[in-house]
């Protein structure tokens, strides 16, 4: 019988895997072509849309935060887990800080008015999606078996 794992296992910090997409989608526009969302003269609108993108993103990075704190648990992905936080914002989304994270990913994106950087995203969420949560999931279940199980029957992995 295996030795169950410690942590998750996630070997890259997901904020780091963001700024990389994020950086590989800016040098896209830099040394490839400009792809501008809007023409400058509409910018202002972007910069409207990415100020509500900015805020949603930092509630639910500060609301998922706050629940963690609440449990006494460790946030990052590649601690060990001491409990399972199903409260506040873990009601409506299994991945707030995620959720969070791509939207700031777009905020940047809409204040720089480029193109680039929302497809490199793509990438960025499938990366985050197998590579860590899938990772993050297995650990769950094993480290709460039931009571992961039926949060997970209840609750949506991303929105």
């Amino acid at each position: 019988m295996s030795e169950p794992n410690p942590n998750p296992g996630v070997r890259f910090p997901p904020p780091l895997i963001f700024l990389i997409g994020l950086g590989a989608g800016l040098a896209l526009d830099r040394w490839l072509f400009e792809w501008l969302l809007v023409s400058p003269s509409r910018a202002w609108w972007l910069d409207l849309h990415a100020a509500g993108f900015g805020l949603v993103a930092i509630w639910l990075i500060g609301s998922a935060l706050g629940g963690f704190r609440r449990k006494g648990t460790d946030p990052r992905p590649w601690r060990e887990d001491s409990a399972l936080v199903v409260e506040g914002i873990y009601r409506h989304t299994r991945n707030p800080m995620y959720v969070g994270m791509a939207m700031a990913y777009v905020a940047i994106t809409l204040v720089l008015n480029t193109l680039w950087p929302l497809l490199t995203l793509g990438p960025v969420v499938f990366v985050i999606h197998h590579y860590v949560i899938g990772r993050e999931e297995a650990y769950l279940h094993q480290r709460f078996g039931a009571d992961y199980a039926d949060y997970c029957a209840k609750v949506r992995r991303w929105i």
